[in-house]
């Protein structure tokens, strides 16, 4: 049995049979069900509201034949002061798996620590794992064919973010990266630059990741395969909106930035989009967009991502 906090909880041979799985369930979805969870009850705790996390999680495990249980915060009494370690133990008395979306990534990290069964990172302010990985598969799927290697497709591409490139996803970029061996180029105000955390995070597993940081929009797009923007100002930085949108605009993924990356190039965002914000509606609807793939493959990778676990669990 193993968790998934981070891009790294699996190792590279492990990565190719994620997504293996993944291009099996996408294949089969409608034709032929799989029950790797039959009989179980996978629970979801969520501090943060969700449109594709949720949807594509109960979808997922309802489709692995298990039965999704969702719990906010204030359903539980996590929300009236209870420890989040007696949390992890009380449900692991009752459920098979925790799938976890919330703020502050040593809540999730501290819920493994306690808990029996897998716990699953839905996403915190620091790594949005699943994300990722079905970005790559979605990238992959695009660059490797029918029945070409999909891990394979990816090493030595180059990734270009856009704006906050401190926060969860330019995070699990350069995380993600060191694993599937692509390069990261980050680009956005200096005072937004990647943090000591990740960097502390790539010190702590010996890797060394290829990203680079740079205020110039255009140097980092320059020779991409794929350019990749989220909001400017994320769950619980409403606050910071104002400043955010003033310092970032330079950044923002307009049709003149894409084409300064690779003709081919993919255009990336983990959605939800603010058209005129982040990024130009003519990007958003250009044929190399690939959005709402990234969308649906978070249903076909996170199937196989609780196969996986569950698989382990059963050894």
């Amino acid at each position: 049995m193993k968790d998934f906090l981070k891009e790294t909880d699996f190792q590279a041979h492990e990565l190719a049979e994620v997504f293996a799985l993944a291009r099996d369930f996408k294949a089969r979805r409608g034709r032929a069900a799989s029950a790797v969870l039959a009989g179980q009850t996978w629970a979801m705790l969520f501090s943060k509201s969700s449109t594709r996390t949720r949807v594509s999680f109960e979808v997922g495990i309802h489709e692995l034949g298990g039965n999704p249980l969702f719990l906010n915060r204030n359903d539980l009494q996590l929300g009236r002061g209870e420890s989040v370690e007696d949390t992890a133990r009380v449900l692991s008395r009752f459920v098979h798996g925790l799938i976890v979306r919330t703020y502050d990534h040593s809540d999730v990290v501290r819920l493994a620590a306690s808990a029996s069964v897998p716990v699953v990172n839905a996403l915190t302010d620091f790594l949005h794992p699943c994300q990722i990985y079905a970005d790559a598969f979605t990238a992959a799927e695009r660059w490797a064919g029918a029945g070409g290697d999909l891990v394979g497709s990816l090493r030595g591409r180059k990734i270009a973010y856009l704006g906050d490139t401190c926060f969860n996803m330019a995070n699990s970029w350069i995380l993600g990266a060191s694993l599937f061996g692509m390069k990261v180029a980050l680009a956005g105000p200096k005072v937004y630059e990647p943090g000591p955390e990740i960097r502390a995070q790539l010190k702590a597993e010996g890797r060394a990741a290829e990203f680079h940081f740079t205020t110039d929009p255009v140097e980092a797009v320059r020779g991409a395969d794929i350019v990749y923007t989220d909001v400017w100002a994320s769950m619980g930085q409403e606050e910071e909106t104002d400043e955010r949108m003033a310092q970032m605009q330079p950044y923002a993924a307009t049709s003149k930035l894409f084409a300064a990356a690779k003709p081919d190039a993919l255009f990336m965002h983990c959605l939800p989009a603010h058209p005129g914000e982040e990024v130009e509606q003519a990007v958003l609807d250009n044929p190399r967009s690939v959005v709402f793939d990234q969308a649906e493959n978070r249903l076909h990778v996170q199937k196989a991502i609780l196969a996986m676990l569950a698989k382990g669990r059963a050894r």
